[in-house]
Parts: structure tokens; C-alpha cells; sequence
């Protein structure tokens, strides 16, 4: 099917035009995502009752699993809707693996194997509101395997709607526990030669408070749609992984509307990426997509978000997600079970389950786990 430029994001055009051999197979659209009745329904609720915070930049409260604000009128109550989307209490991934792509002239990869855990407090079967919850967006852990230089290192990061996250990380060689207060933002994640920022990962998380946020308006465009390739976890790396780019075989796009926000540095603050633009399904309200801009205005970093619809919530989610560094020619995928051997797992019901609870993202509990 042939595209009308239009119908692309900035960064896909110039992911076309600069990387040889690259195309995007677009296949007939299929609105595939819905969502629970108690979450469509909350949703309902959430007209006239959820509000921001006074800055208007975070979530103050809102019914819980559901979007908060089913009828935007800000760049920030879309990118708060994308946040909060339901996609279960947890998600659980055991092998997780990220690749990153050799800088030009060499064949080494970046190859991260690591556990993974989310748990976000406010997305239980039994209605809540997110006040009630703390406000807490999410909880993540992780723990890596390899490589060398990683194995035994671990991190847990608490995420609130209205500041920074709370990053504490697991040092083997000092057996100790430290508090990280500036990883996050642009901060790099250790590990990835500079390749891959705290606020990238699944194409967008952390606070809103560095930028502006202007809601540019609703869009048709081709988004990655019912995209189960990166979730193929029988799947060969050798034959998924091209040099430049993931395999076409292993990415499937479709034309979606989607919601539009321009961000913008706030002046007197700074960001790696000035200008930045973001993607959202309208049906599903996940990022699908992000464009980040460098200081001269090029397309800088070209991320997109898999949509697929999952079986246990119900609902769509875009866990897996690629980003292309056009200035290195260099990509990274994340989020995905690709070639790792082991299926991801969301969890709906929390009951009885140690890391579906906060105290299990703590630097105590981090340490205690990491000594073992």
C-alpha cells in the first residue's frame, strides 16, 4: 500500500530517506482495542470528577482503572491519559532482553538480559481513585543477568504523578544500596553507551514538568497496529535484527487516528531534546509513537510503541517499542520478549503475588534481594 507522506511522522521520513533498505508494510486497519467494562465505565465517571494538579502537569485525582480525561483539552491530559491506561495491576518479564545496534564499524550489539517487574497500585480489579492510591503512577524493578559488567546490579524506581521518580540502585561491588536522585529525565540508563535516556523508556514515563505541552489536535496516520512480531519470543535474533533496522517481518503498521502533543523546554530548564512530539491511540490511549528534535531542529530520535491487544487485560498495550538514533545510525529495542525464550505476563489480579505490592520496591527490599 502506497503511503502518502502526510499520513508519516517526521522522524519515520527521515528514517526512510537516510537508512537503506528500510520499509513499512501497511496492512488494513483493524480497531482491535477495547477495554473492561469497570475500566469504560470509571471512564464514564471520570467526566466532571478528574482533575490536575495546580501546575497542571500531573494527576491530582481521577476513577481508577479508567482514562481520566476521555475528552482532552490539553497537551498534558493526553499524555496523563497515555500514562494511566489500563493495562492490568503488573506486568512480570523474566529474560528480559535489549539490544542495542554496533556503532558503525563494528558488529558488536549491546545485548542486556534482565527481569523486569511493574506494579502499578491504582489498576486493581476493586474500583479506587488515584488520591486513594498515593498517586503513584507506577513501581519498576529490575535485576540484570548479563553482560559481565552488569551481572548482579539492580534498580527500583517509584514513579509519583507529581515529581520526579525515586531511583535507588544495587552496586555488587560496594554491596550497598544508593539513592540515584538525578537518574531520570535525559539522564543515560548505565550500561548503554549513551544510546538509550531514563524518560525513552516505552517511548515515553517519568514527570511532565520539564516541557510545555500543547495539544496539536487529533491525526490519521500509520502507527505500528496489531504488532506482534517484537512479542515473538520463539523468535531468532539473527533473523529478526537487521544492522540498521528491525526486520520488516517483525513490524506491522496500520492507519490510526492519533492524538498529537508538541512539547516544548520550559525556558530557564534544559533537556537533551528540545522539541519533542508524541503519538497516542486514540482507541487505546498508549504512545505509539515520539519524535525527539535536536537543538539545530532535526529529527534527532525516532521512537515507536507496538500496539497489541492483550488476552488477560482486556485491553490494548504497547510495551515493546524501537528507537532510532538517526545522528549515530544506531537502534535499540526494548520492552519486547523477542528471541528471549520466555513470554511477558500481565497480571490482573495482584492477590497473593510479593512483587504486586509496594514494599517490594524498596532500596531494603532491592538489597535483600540482590545479596541472596
Amino acid at each position: 500500500m502506497e503511503i502518502n507522506t502526510d499520513k508519516l511522522n517526521a522522524g519515520q521520513v527521515a528514517l526512510i530517506k537516510s537508512t537503506k533498505g528500510y520499509s513499512m508494510d501497511v496492512y488494513p486497519s483493524r480497531r482491535t482495542c477495547g477495554a473492561p467494562s469497570a475500566v469504560a465505565e470509571n471512564t464514564k465517571k471520570n467526566i466532571g470528577f478528574a482533575k490536575l494538579s495546580p501546575d497542571g502537569l500531573s494527576l491530582a485525582d481521577a476513577f481508577v482503572p479508567g482514562i481520566p480525561f476521555p475528552v482532552p483539552k490539553s497537551g498534558a491530559e493526553v499524555m496523563i491519559n497515555a500514562k494511566v491506561h489500563y493495562r492490568g495491576v503488573g506486568i512480570e518479564m523474566v529474560n528480559q532482553i535489549v539490544y542495542v545496534s554496533p556503532r558503525k564499524g563494528s558488529s558488536e550489539w549491546i545485548k542486556v538480559t534482565a527481569d523486569s517487574f511493574t506494579y502499578l497500585p491504582w489498576a486493581e480489579k476493586s474500583s479506587t481513585t488515584f488520591a486513594k492510591a498515593d498517586q503513584i503512577e507506577s513501581y519498576y524493578t529490575m535485576s540484570y543477568q548479563s553482560p559481565t559488567a552488569l551481572a548482579g546490579q539492580g534498580a527500583v524506581f517509584v514513579l509519583p504523578a507529581n515529581k520526579a521518580s525515586e531511583a535507588f540502585y544495587y552496586f555488587p561491588g560496594q554491596r550497598r544500596t544508593r539513592r540515584m536522585p538525578a537518574y531520570a529525565y535525559d539522564a543515560p540508563q548505565i550500561g548503554y553507551e549513551n544510546q538509550y535516556n531514563i524518560d525513552e523508556g516505552y517511548v515515553f514515563n517519568g514527570a511532565l514538568d520539564r516541557f510545555d505541552w500543547k495539544l496539536v489536535g487529533k491525526k490519521e496516520m500509520v502507527i505500528p497496529y496489531n504488532a506482534f512480531g517484537p512479542y515473538d519470543f520463539k523468535a531468532k535474533a539473527d533473523d529478526v535484527l537487521k544492522p540498521d533496522f528491525i526486520s520488516p517481518t517483525h513490524r506491522r503498521y496500520e492507519m490510526h487516528r492519533v492524538w498529537v502533543v508538541e512539547a516544548t523546554v520550559k525556558p530557564g530548564l534544559r533537556h537533551s531534546a528540545p522539541k519533542r512530539e508524541f503519538y497516542i491511540d486514540e482507541d487505546s490511549w498508549t504512545f505509539v509513537g515520539a519524535v525527539d528534535y535536536d537543538a539545530q531542529g532535526k529529527a534527532w530520535k525516532v521512537r515507536e510503541g507496538f500496539v497489541i491487544p492483550v488476552y488477560e487485560t482486556g485491553s490494548c498495550d504497547s510495551v515493546a517499542f524501537v528507537q532510532h538514533n538517526l545522528a549515530e545510525g544506531r537502534y535499540l529495542i526494548d520492552g519486547a520478549a523477542l528471541a528471549n525464550g520466555t513470554d511477558m505476563k500481565w497480571v490482573v489480579d495482584g492477590t497473593g503475588n510479593a512483587r504486586m505490592k509496594p514494599d517490594y520496591y524498596s532500596a531494603e527490599s532491592l538489597r535483600a534481594r540482590s545479596e541472596r
